[in-house]
């Protein structure tokens, strides 16, 4: 039994516990921005596309909980192909957390780091090379308008605002050239 000395500060550590509870479980409070993958052009520089249908929609929602995504296949005049995955979850970790494990199933893929591209803003670009030699996958996160590094860090700098505020959807592109 807990001495009655200590049930204001237990009832109001319990009660500011409750806010962030409430919020998500209960209010489910997201921020829809508008965007969506339906969105992303079928033609990309000299590069045109078809739908790719490797992974149903139940595989999706169960493995990045999520139903805003799109699979295409984008081939250039010249013959080269590369697969597209973008996904859109507000499960953040599901985006970030090694999604080449379920994108890129059956590969042996090591990472080469973060290169960043430049131009009107700086792209974290993860990259992953197929321990074969012969396949190369790259992926960016975008959330909140912002492309992310290092996601883990930026969860962990967000996570205050986090607990109280609406989540906000993550994308991942994924990008490969296995097929």
């Amino acid at each position: 039994m807990i001495s009655s000395r200590y049930a204001l500060p237990v009832t109001m550590l319990l009660a500011l516990a409750l806010i962030p509870t409430v919020f998500h479980s209960y209010l489910a409070a997201l921020i829809d921005d508008g965007r969506s993958v339906e969105s992303i052009s079928h033609v990309l520089g000299d590069f045109s596309s078809q739908p790719y249908n490797r992974h149903k929609a139940q595989w999706v929602k169960e493995v990045f909980d999520s139903q805003d995504w799109v699979e295409r296949i984008y081939k250039s005049s010249s013959g080269a192909k590369v697969r597209l995955f973008v996904v859109r979850s507000y499960d953040l970790k599901r985006l970030y957390h090694h999604p080449e494990l379920a994108l890129s199933r059956g590969e042996d893929l090591k990472s080469e780091g973060v290169f960043m591209l430049h131009g009107k803003s700086e792209i974290p670009v993860h990259l992953l090379q197929s321990n074969s030699g012969y396949g190369l996958v790259a992926y960016v996160l975008l959330h909140d308008g912002m492309f992310i590094k290092d996601p883990l860090a930026h969860q962990l700098l967000e996570a205050f605002k986090q607990l109280v505020s609406a989540r906000k959807a993550m994308t991942l592109f994924y990008v490969s050239d296995s097929i």
